[in-house]
């Protein structure tokens, strides 16, 4: 289930639902033929969470994905920035994150990142692959609060994948479920014009940024990650780092 927080106004329901932990995964393709492309898919008209909306695969995390054994570990400075301003009631460890975005973009996509190994259990896709999943190359770009008034509030983390990490065809979405339809790469500069939600329009001006500041180099985890902290209704934006 893709979770993006969005920021656009709504009217406040008397009863909140509960803010859930959630992990986002951007898979960018700097070698694409249109100029540097970003994995995207649409919703379905009948969701309750951002009907036909343009976003990254992603989810909520699962109370599964803390016991995941994982095939690598996180960069310390990514690991400490995921556990940076705790959200009281939130059990989500840095791990758990990276384990939920890896979950998500097989589930959604079908497209893997690993290495050769056993996968764990119930991770069908790895398993088919012989891989196990690695989140080693994840860069923490972003995160967001769902504003109050929303049928669902999520808590997301924004990760970002170079898609040269991908195991395979990345064009290869056989396997993806049916949570997106029309799966596809869209070069940076179309992505704007797609029906997104406001926030996803804010990540993609920071994937532009990451992409501008490497230029032909190797991406380097940005030394903030902006938070729009919506949990309250006086809304909060500060940089984690």
């Amino acid at each position: 289930m893709s979770a993006e927080a969005g920021t656009a106004p709504a009217s406040r329901s008397a009863a909140e639902p509960p803010i859930r932990d959630a992990a986002t995964i951007i898979v960018l393709d700097r070698k694409a033929r249109g100029g540097p492309s970003v994995l995207m898919g649409q919703r379905g008209a009948s969701a309750v969470f951002m009907p036909s909306k343009y976003v990254f695969p992603g989810g909520a995390v699962d109370a599964a994905d803390a016991q995941v054994r994982l095939a690598g570990d996180l960069p310390p400075r990514t690991s400490a920035l995921l556990a940076a301003e705790p959200r009281p009631g939130s059990a989500a460890t840095p791990l758990a994150l990276a384990a939920a975005a890896l979950r998500e973009l097989a589930e959604e996509t079908g497209l893997l990142t690993g290495r050769p190994g056993p996968a764990p259990s119930g991770w069908d896709h790895y398993a088919g692959a012989g891989l196990a999943p690695d989140p080693s190359a994840l860069i923490y770009l972003f995160r967001a609060i769902t504003p109050p008034g929303r049928p669902r509030r999520f808590d997301a983390r924004f990760l970002l994948l170079d898609a040269e990490r991908l195991h395979g065809d990345r064009n290869d979405f056989s396997a993806a479920c049916d949570e997106l339809s029309h799966l596809h790469w869209v070069p940076l500069p179309e992505a704007r014009a797609l029906d997104l939600p406001f926030i996803t329009e804010v990540v993609l001006a920071e994937v532009a940024g990451l992409l501008a500041a490497a230029g032909d180099s190797p991406l380097v985890p940005p030394p903030t990650v902006p938070f729009f902290d919506n949990r309250d209704s006086a809304p909060r934006f500060l940089r984690i780092g």
